[in-house]
């Protein structure tokens, strides 16, 4: 298989994920949109819902201006928090994602409010290809963690110190990458992760740290799109449709 055939048929598979993902949503929600090119796919299937007349009534919550720019692009009627406090139905993708339905995110910056959308909303589905699949988190992925640019390096120090290498995140002008909120990513090479909860706990009590890929205890289903069709997980549970 040819380079530009597997990413073609990478894409049909994150594009039937987020197809199966957008039959969730129902007339009056409000929707969490998550960030990423999976999630571009779910927005043009949910945009193309609202021209049918199949939906009515909706409103999202983007996680990131990109996120923002594409929905007003397509006709997706926008909200924020000003206006509402809670989110029925979340949608986003993950870069890595385990058997207990523990995910790594961040891998497009927009980590800090994808989790805030995802504590705010009362479902969260988890859409992706079954490359993200992996038997312990950080197998395949570098956990992202946003650091407040004042003092980026302490807490580069600290994360060595807990086992990881430490790189931060650039631009294609070598300038650190910023964030929505200003704030700088640590890409931080942990190898497999023995225990996701100890090292939750460690990044969350430093200051410094503003958030971190580490979405524990917040996907609802993870919607996987393979070879074989559409799987997908839930807490304590596996079904196939």
């Amino acid at each position: 298989m040819t380079q530009l055939q597997a990413k073609t048929d990478l894409n049909k598979q994150k594009q039937q994920a987020a197809e199966h993902a957008v039959q969730s949503i129902e007339s009056g929600m409000v929707l969490g949109l998550g960030t990423g090119s999976t999630v571009n796919f779910a927005l043009e299937a949910l945009a193309q819902r609202l021209r049918d007349g199949d939906l009515r009534n909706i409103k999202g919550v983007p996680s990131s201006t990109d996120t923002e720019s594409l929905a007003r692009e397509l006709g997706i009627p926008l909200t924020s928090f000003d206006e509402v406090n809670v989110i029925d139905l979340g949608f986003d993708g993950a870069d890595e994602v385990d058997g207990s339905l523990r995910l790594i995110k961040g891998g497009g910056g927009a980590l800090l409010r994808e989790k805030v959308l995802a504590q705010a909303s009362q479902r969260n589905l988890i859409i992706v290809d079954e490359s993200k699949q992996s038997a312990r988190l950080g197998s395949r992925w570098a956990l992202p963690v946003e650091v407040l640019p004042f003092c980026w390096k302490l807490e580069a120090g600290y994360i060595q110190s807990l086992g990881a290498e430490v790189l931060l995140r650039r631009d294609s002008t070598g300038s650190p990458r910023l964030t929505d909120e200003g704030n700088v990513i640590l890409d931080c090479n942990f190898g497999p992760i023995d225990d996701p909860e100890s090292l939750d706990a460690r990044l969350n009590q430093r200051a410094g740290i503003v958030e971190h890929g580490l979405f524990i205890g917040l996907a609802s289903e993870v919607i996987i799109a393979g070879k074989e069709g559409i799987q997908v997980l839930r807490p304590q549970s596996i079904t196939e449709s």
